[in-house]
């Protein structure tokens, strides 16, 4: 019985004869010789089958084979410099498990509708394959950067009674009887955790039920939250900024063939090192203002201001110190200038908009319940949230980070909705 072997182990069989498992990606050639592109998930090897070498039963069942056809491949490994991967397979057995014809993503250009109504077969197209295996790989070094540092995973509720961003974006679900939403954030729930283990993180899925089409939005997306106790503001921002130097230098050397199959620049991304430049809110409004913009002070920024904001800059800037009316109620009011909040937001370069908000939160019990009535919130599902307070409190502080946006601007995608194996959007529930 022969070895079955993945594409990606193939150089360690050279000279070997082998068995592989996939699909047939592409297909070319002549009356005399074919080229099979074939795929397994783990990479694309070229197999070659020589008409004079084989059969002829075998040579018309490769000469009917269709795009996407599920195939067993037999034969040696051969080394091969000018092959992808350095190594090619001399076909000389297949099986045929099922024989496809007429795929319907063909090689011309299809409009996006077409593409992400098939997203469930687009997924295996090579630039689709790339950005999911970038994501896979990001995952892990957010992951290992949290864990190697000492923090503890605690995994928030995905159904909750509250709201941690506003009221007006929340998806609401019948509970037994009552009224549930579907997570807007884990932070919450995280800030309990910090006040168990001192360094905590979740890494799921929130949701958001905003009406909003931009290439930055998504219903349903994954997000990192860090919390951390008695930590500031500016402790925070160190912390992301670390944590964002390392998994993007990381991801140039773990990403390195996906980044080069989707032809990203690189280079904009080898700049991202530290210090990032940190701006005042205040700084940020005259900064739009002397380019034109008409921006009032107390305003949020949008996307566009966002994008003029970083274009000032080859990295990550941070904006801090927001005013309060524009931010949760959760968040530390500024000593010296009651009117902000100690909060910050990293803008990722290149237009892809915020990539970490957070800042520090509330420690005092008396002003998070008079900020819960300041923004009408109903004190009976926040009771356990304001035992935080009463029974051990600190100063603590933490962010979240959107996953699909990381992945947006590593891999250099325009569209969140290529970041997610299957996006939720306003108007799309399928497939």
């Amino acid at each position: 019985m022969l070895p079955f072997v993945y594409v990606e182990d193939l150089a360690d069989h050279v000279d070997a004869e082998v068995c592989l498992r996939g699909w047939l990606y592409n297909k070319r050639g002549s009356g005399k010789i074919a080229f099979l592109q074939v795929r397994d998930g783990s990479g694309v090897v070229q197999a070659v089958a020589v008409r004079s070498k084989i059969d002829a039963e075998l040579w018309d069942l490769i000469d009917g084979l269709g795009q996407e056809s599920s195939i067993v491949v037999t034969g040696q490994v051969k080394a091969d410099d000018r092959a992808l991967g350095g190594v090619e397979i001399g076909l000389t057995r297949m099986e045929v498990v099922q024989q496809v014809h007429d795929y319907p993503i063909s090689p011309k250009e299809h409009g996006i509708e077409f593409l992400m109504d098939r997203r469930h077969l687009w997924l295996r197209s090579s630039q689709q394959h790339a950005i999911l295996r970038v994501r896979s790989k990001l995952e892990k070094l957010c992951r290992d950067y949290f864990h190697d540092r000492g923090f503890t995973l605690i995994d928030s509720p995905v159904l909750t009674a509250l709201s941690v961003e506003g009221t007006t974006s929340l998806f609401e679900t019948d509970y037994f009887g009552r009224s549930a939403y579907l997570t807007q954030s884990g932070q919450l729930y995280q800030e309990a955790g910090a006040m168990a283990h001192g360094r905590v993180f979740c890494f799921g899925p929130t949701f958001r039920a905003e009406k909003s089409k931009t290439r930055r939005h998504l219903t349903e997306f994954w997000m990192l939250e860090p919390e951390v106790a008695y930590a500031d503001l500016e402790d925070i921002m160190e912390l992301a900024e670390d944590f964002i130097v390392t998994v993007v230098q990381g991801a140039l050397t773990a990403c390195a063939s996906e980044l080069a199959t989707l032809e990203r620049d690189t280079q904009r991304l080898e700049t991202v090192l530290k210090p990032f430049p940190r701006i005042h809110y205040d700084e940020a409004v005259q900064l739009l203002q002397d380019a034109g913009e008409e921006f009032d002070w107390g305003s949020d920024f949008g996307g566009g201001h966002e994008t003029l904001i970083s274009g000032a800059y080859d990295r990550p800037v941070f904006i801090n110190r927001f005013p309060t009316k524009i931010k949760p109620f959760y968040m530390e009011p500024d000593a010296d200038r009651p009117e902000l909040v100690l909060g910050c937001d990293m803008i990722a370069p290149e237009g892809y908009g915020e990539l970490v908000g957070g800042g520090q939160r509330i420690h005092d019990p008396d002003l998070l319940e008079a900020r819960l009535l300041e923004h009408r919130l109903p004190r009976e599902p926040y009771a356990w949230y304001l035992d935080l307070r009463r029974y051990g409190t600190v100063p603590h502080s933490g962010f979240g980070m959107g996953l699909e946006r990381l992945v947006a601007w590593v891999t250099g995608r325009p569209h969140l909705r290529e970041t997610i194996p299957f996006p939720r959007m306003l108007g799309r529930l399928e497939p």
